[in-house]
Formats: C-alpha cells, structure tokens, sequence
C-alpha cells in the first residue's frame, strides 16, 4: 500500500490487534489469587486471595472477609468453595483445582476434602497452622474418603512478601 505504515505492534493501521492465547498455568491462576489477596490487603483483612477454576477458567474469586463479615469462618478458600458449588451446581468440586496464597488452615483444608476438590495449589507455608504439610497434612490423610494432590510453592515469595507486609504494617508503632 503507497503511503501505508505500520503501526507500533507491526500490524497495519486499522486493524485488529489479538494477542496469542496463552495457556493456563498455575502461576497464571496464582496471579489471580494474588489480585484477590491485594484486595484483602486494602481491606485491612488478612491478604489471602483463592481461585477456583475449572476446565482451565475460572468460576470462583474470593479474598478474606473475615472482619468485614465479623465470620471467623469466611476464609478466602471457603468463600470461594461456596461460590464455586454454586456456579457448578453441585457441592461435588471433584474436577476443579483451588489456588490460594497462603497454605490453608485444617477448617479450609477440611472443606476442600469435603468438597472433593481435586487439586490444591498454594504460595506460602503456614508452618504455625498449616494444614497441608506444615503442622499438618488433613488433604491426604489416609483415613479420609477424599485425597487432594497438593502443589506448594507456586509464587511463594510473592505470596509470602504480602503477607509479611500487611503484619509488619500492623506490628508497626502507630503515630
């Protein structure tokens, strides 16, 4: 074309710019996990953010609430098994994974064997409460009827590094 130039991502001027698909990774969902946790943080909760996905998309996004809810029980992994049971429509999670930040406690660890979730992805070790291999390891426990594959240490310093910041925020003499 006389007179045409390329763009700035090398394509003709006026047309459509599709990037490549990229496939589905754990750090890919980490990430997403990561945003929910970073919401947390600017909620003055605990910054643990979770995803649940399924077929490679994910059908659940949920962050700590606990103070919001004044609900010891709303982790970011329960919240998140709940939205998850809704959108599959059944309390069965037996082909999804769950992705959260931080190492579940035994309450979490616990409802991800209920739920049947098939796979558990986390950052960071919880080595006080743990409940996937650090204190304890409830997603495999033989005597259970539901074992979940445990994946650890996907994004970790990332995971830890939030965490570590929100509490020495808090720990932090107030002016």
């Amino acid at each position: 074309m006389p007179g045409a130039s390329r763009d700035h991502l090398g394509g003709w001027p006026n047309r459509l710019y599709i990037p490549a698909v990229l496939e589905p990774t754990d750090a890919a969902f980490m990430r997403e996990a990561l945003r929910q946790a970073e919401k947390a943080f600017a909620a003055e909760e605990v910054p643990v953010g979770c995803v649940v996905v399924r077929a490679g998309k994910v059908i659940a996004r949920a962050q700590n609430q606990v103070e919001l809810l004044k609900d010891a029980t709303a982790h970011a992994e329960m919240l998140a098994i709940t939205q998850a049971e809704a959108a599959v429509g059944d309390w069965r999670l037996a082909d999804c994974d769950l992705y959260v930040t931080k190492e579940p406690c035994p309450m979490c660890a616990g409802a991800l064997v209920h739920a049947r979730i098939r796979r558990l992805i986390f950052g960071c070790s919880d080595d006080r409460g743990g409940a996937a291999g650090s204190m304890i390891n409830l997603l495999q426990m033989p005597t259970l009827n539901h074992r979940c594959e445990v994946t650890s240490g996907v994004l970790r310093d990332e995971c830890a590094s939030l965490i570590q910041s929100f509490f020495r925020a808090r720990r932090a003499p107030k002016s």
